[in-house]
């Protein structure tokens, strides 16, 4: 990736805050090649459940929502409903192989949008931008690229389709072995992805915790290579990385990576995870109702955690209007 833009700053009252974002998206097969069609939406009813879960504990979460979920009637129906009231965000997630136009072969390297053509990626942005306006109701103005997968054109994409905000970037992430970007340098903290200071880049959040943390990004692409030494220094406290997800990660995992965060004053937590994680059999994750049980768990964890820490919850719109120019 190209060297990261000035440092964001935020108006002294801030503080700490967490976003939670969700990769609201079709279920399609993980381990299998990417298709235009063998994907399916079977797990959108439980969005009104997920949503009635973030009103009672007031958390107001972006749903990053890509082209099958952006023309489902029933999920305009829940989605625009929440956005309306106030109680939750629609932003854009771009899914390049069933987002239309459909002109580019469908393959692994074509899976990441920011290595399409400039035009490409462009026209399917904003056919996104504009079904998402015409179904939500909302001109979005945050954008994460599916699969992480920013790319060179895609800051100035995003100025033209008027999008202010992006959360493309998964810190200390490394998918160049797989044509994808490279965020092992990333920063943690939010950063302008341009000198003009016009688009805001969120990171999504991960952090290294263990004795040799300092030392992370030097030490962990080598511990990549050898997954059970990698385990071994994560037992023996020396490092681990920990992506602040309730995909594969568990509480206890995730409270020694909050109290890094907290400890190191991110100014901003950005949570994630996949929305097929609301039912069993769609993700990785989550193969059964008590692993559905787990993640509502982990996020309510999470956040009475963060509370007792007086990190409080925060939405795009506050972002936009803390955030100093």
């Amino acid at each position: 990736m190209s060297p990261p833009g000035p440092p964001a700053r935020f108006a002294p009252d801030f503080g700490q805050r967490v976003l939670l974002t969700v990769d609201t998206e079709e279920e399609f097969d993980w381990d299998a090649p990417f298709t235009r069609d063998r994907h399916g939406l079977d797990h959108l009813p439980r969005l009104r459940n997920f949503q009635q879960f973030c009103e009672d504990h007031a958390i107001v979460p972006v749903y990053l929502v890509d082209w099958p979920i952006a023309t489902s009637p029933l999920a305009q129906e829940i989605l625009g409903d929440a956005a309306a009231r106030g109680a939750a965000e629609i932003g854009i997630q771009l899914h390049p192989w069933v987002n239309p136009p459909f002109d580019e072969e469908v393959n692994a390297r074509n899976s990441f949008a920011g290595n399409l053509p400039p035009e490409l990626e462009r026209d399917k942005l904003l056919r996104l931008r504009d079904a998402i306006a015409q179904g939500f109701g909302i001109e979005p103005i945050i954008y994460r690229a599916g699969r992480y997968g920013f790319g060179p054109a895609t800051p100035g994409l995003l100025q033209e389709a008027g999008v202010a905000i992006d959360t493309s970037f998964r810190a200390l992430f490394d998918y160049s072995g797989g044509h994808g970007p490279d965020y092992s340098a990333c920063p943690l903290t939010p950063f302008w992805l341009d000198d003009e200071r016009q688009v805001l880049e969120l990171p999504v959040t991960t952090v290294y915790w263990g004795m040799l943390r300092q030392q992370g990004r030097m030490l962990h692409p080598l511990l990549s290579r050898a997954p059970a030494l990698s385990g071994l220094f994560a037992k023996l406290g020396l490092l681990q990385r920990i992506a602040l997800t309730p995909e594969g990660i568990t509480i206890d995992e995730a409270v020694r990576g909050l109290d890094i965060a907290i400890d190191d004053r991110l100014p901003l937590i950005v949570l994630s995870f996949h929305s097929p994680s609301l039912a069993p059999g769609h993700t990785p994750y989550v193969k059964s109702e008590g692993d559905v049980g787990a993640l509502y768990g982990w996020l309510a964890a999470v956040f009475a955690y963060l509370a007792r820490h007086g990190v409080r919850p925060t939405t795009v719109a506050e972002i936009v209007q803390s955030v100093v120019r």
